[in-house]
This record gives C-alpha cells, sequence and structure tokens, in this order.
C-alpha cells in the first residue's frame, strides 16, 4: 500500500528575504528537527523525498506564469538592483535576491512532484510545508510568494486527466493567487477560510466572489472578522467544507495549511489555539479518505511565529498524514527545546498542544445546531452558504 512522501530538503531553506523579514526560512529548518527528535521522520510507511528541479524548468512555470514574468524574476535572481516593481519584486513584502528563482522553482517542483506521486499512486498523501504560496499571480510576486507552487501543481493534475480537484485554504489569508488562476475553470473548486479582506491583506475573499462564467460556485469564500476564536472558526470551517467537497466529489484533495491564524501570530487578528489548527488538519485528511480515497497533498504557507507555532503545526500536519498523529499533551522534545534555546535565547514550547482542548477536542456548535442572525461570525458563514450552496444544489440553512 502506498505510504506518505514528504518532500524535504535544507537546500529548500534558501527561499531567505533576508534577515527581519518574516517569512524566515528558521521555520522550515525547526520543523524538519521537530519532526525527527518526536520521531515522526523515521515512521512506517513515511518516506523523505529530495525535490529535484526538472530539466525544463520554465516550462513548468509557464503552465501558470506569463514568460514576460519568469523572464523578470530570471533577472532579478541574477542581479537583485534589477528587480522590476512592475512584476511585484523589490519590495518589502518580496525583495529580491540571489537565487531567487532557483529558490522559488524549487518549491514548485516539489509541489508538482508531490501532485504527481499522489495522482499516480505512488503515494496516498503528500506533504510539502516549505509550499503553499497561494499569493503569487500569473505575471507578478505578492504577499511573499514569487511563484505560486499551488497552482503549478493542481494545472499539472488537470492536465494529466484529473476532472476535479478540490483546493482548501485555511491560512488567515484569503489564497487569491490560487483562486485568480483557476476562476474560470469548473474543474477546480477553491474554498478559502481567512480573516476578512476588510481589514487584513490581500483585500479581497468575500462571499459574493463565486468563480467566473460557467465556473459559478467554484469560488468560495468564508471572510472571517478579527478576533475569531477556536470555536467559532471550527464552526465556520465544518458549516463550509465538507459539504462542498463531498457534492463537487473530487478525485484529489489540495490544501494550504498557513497557521498564522494563530493568535500569537504577529501579522493577524485571529485567536486560533494550535489545538484547533490541529482539529482542522485531522478534518481535512479525514475528508480526503472519505471522498477521494486518500489522495491528499498537504502543503504549508503563511506562518510567523518561528518558534511556537510553525514547527508544531507542520509536525502535527506531518504526523496526521503520515497516520501517526501526536497527542496534543505529548511534550516538546528536550533537546528540540535546548536547541531553540541556543538559537533564539529563549526555550520552544513544552508541549505539543495549547493546553485548550478536552481529550484532544474543541467544542464547537454544529451548523445543524440553529444559525443566530445576530452574531458576526453566524452572519459570515450564512453570508458564503447563501453564495455558493445553491449552485451545488445544497441547502443554506440545514446540512
Amino acid at each position: 500500500m502506498p505510504g506518505t512522501h514528504l518532500f524535504w530538503d535544507r537546500v529548500l531553506t534558501q527561499y531567505d528575504f533576508g534577515a527581519g523579514h518574516p517569512m524566515a526560512p528558521v521555520r522550515l529548518d525547526l520543523t524538519a528537527r521537530l519532526l525527527d527528535q518526536l520521531g515522526v521522520l523515521a515512521a512506517p510507511g513515511l518516506t523523505t523525498v529530495s525535490p529535484a528541479m526538472p530539466e525544463d524548468v520554465d516550462g513548468m512555470l509557464g503552465t501558470v506564469h506569463t514568460a514576460e514574468y519568469i523572464a523578470a524574476v530570471r533577472r532579478a535572481s541574477a542581479d537583485p538592483a534589477q528587480a522590476d516593481v512592475a512584476f511585484g519584486m523589490g519590495t518589502d513584502d518580496v525583495p529580491a535576491f540571489a537565487g531567487m528563482h532557483e529558490a522559488s522553482a524549487l518549491i514548485v517542483a516539489a509541489t508538482r512532484q508531490a501532485c504527481e506521486d499522489v495522482w499516480t499512486g505512488a503515494a496516498e498523501h503528500a506533504v510539502n510545508f516549505s509550499g503553499g504560496m497561494h499569493h503569487a499571480m500569473a505575471d507578478r510576486a505578492s504577499g511573499f510568494c514569487i511563484y505560486n507552487d499551488v497552482a503549478v501543481g493542481i494545472q499539472w493534475l488537470l492536465d494529466h486527466g484529473a476532472e476535479r480537484v478540490a483546493y482548501v485554504d485555511v491560512d488567515v489569508h484569503h489564497g487569491d493567487g490560487v483562486e485568480r488562476a483557476f476562476w474560470d475553470d469548473p474543474r477546480v473548486l477553491t474554498i478559502s477560510v481567512h480573516e476578512s479582506g476588510r481589514v487584513l491583506f490581500p483585500g479581497t475573499g468575500f462571499p459574493a466572489e463565486v468563480g467566473g462564467a460557467g465556473a459559478e460556485g467554484t469560488a468560495v469564500n468564508v471572510a472571517l472578522p478579527p478576533g475569531t476564536g477556536d470555536a467559532a472558526w471550527l464552526r465556520a470551517l465544518h458549516a463550509v467544507v465538507p459539504s462542498l467537497v463531498r457534492a463537487f466529489a473530487p478525485q484529489v484533495l489540495v490544501t494550504q495549511q498557513g497557521c498564522d491564524s494563530h493568535f500569537s501570530d504577529p501579522l493577524a487578528h485571529m485567536a486560533l489555539s494550535i489545538d484547533a489548527q490541529v482539529n482542522a488538519y485531522d478534518t481535512l485528511h479525514r475528508l480526503a479518505h472519505s471522498v477521494c480515497d486518500g489522495k491528499w497533498v498537504a502543503l504549508g504557507g503563511g506562518g510567523y511565529e518561528l518558534v511556537d507555532v510553525v514547527p508544531r503545526a507542520w509536525s502535527h500536519l506531518t504526523a496526521i498524514a503520515a497516520h501517526q498523529p501526536i497527542d496534543l499533551n505529548e511534550p516538546v522534545p528536550t533537546a528540540w527545546r535546548e536547541y531553540v534555546r541556543q538559537l533564539v535565547g529563549r526555550p520552544g514550547p513544552p508541549r505539543m498542544g495549547d493546553g485548550v482542548s478536552e481529550d484532544g477536542m474543541i467544542w464547537y456548535r454544529s451548523w445543524a445546531s440553529g444559525f443566530d442572525p445576530d452574531n458576526a461570525h453566524d452572519k459570515a458563514v450564512y453570508a458564503t452558504r447563501e453564495a455558493v450552496f445553491p449552485l451545488h444544489g445544497l441547502d443554506i440553512y440545514f446540512d
């Protein structure tokens, strides 16, 4: 039986915007070290794969990005002084750095290979926590993202026989680049659960944005108010995602697990715990098994609390994909905490969870319990259901 492929190599830390940038590559290294210390890398059925650059790199990227944009990235990669802000580079969000083309393209290659391995049956699940660059557009960089590995991976699936692909994005920011890439394509369902664009980058992702002509209902946006906590967020996720994914009946599930919705993340305003994020990962994993024969590609994304959140979140994600889930009460290995203390001057978190769940469960009201029109979170969920559920033959009020 095929197992789980984890795409990882320290070379992926070369995606580095420099000192002071929120997307510090140490978050990836710390995740891999924690996985090793937890014993997940040695789990039966988990294979760690070093991504390889394809011979035709531009051909791979060109399935989503324009030739002019790829050429612009190549110029900035060779000489950062040549970065062109017209293509979204040379900004505070996306500073140019030497080797940026190669570093970005390797992340794409990892996700593309993950999609291939899952589609061909070489793996049941595949994880690339260095991926999830969901903001990159066809012709420009955006939001710390240079090339859109998610869109390239999904496009590969479509080009190789997939008729329906579902993409679920739980990053705190709207997955605008992936949505835009497949806005007019009825073969791809994109669902983004995020903090409202009224208060957070990129300022898009509202319920009325449902897809282009002929693809209405295949773009789904749940825009939640700032300060949303565990119970309200999980109520929203479970009120929208499972029903739509089941109705769409995808052959592959691709998910983006940005963990910047955590209460300690410095770039957003949500209030989630690790415990709730793990609940979502488990939900998506179960959905992949129940809807698309286990074909699941799981990616990273945002996450800027580099020590306390990202390593734990994506270690849980990888462990779930490896069918070796980690108890939220499990102590974080002492050796890892000591390494972190030497690296940043403070120890890492003591346990793998935030201590808010009961026996691993976060309690929330299901949508079946009724809709409260005076509740801001319920109004957000209702707006999404009203906009897209009828387009899939689903009831707005009842599951």
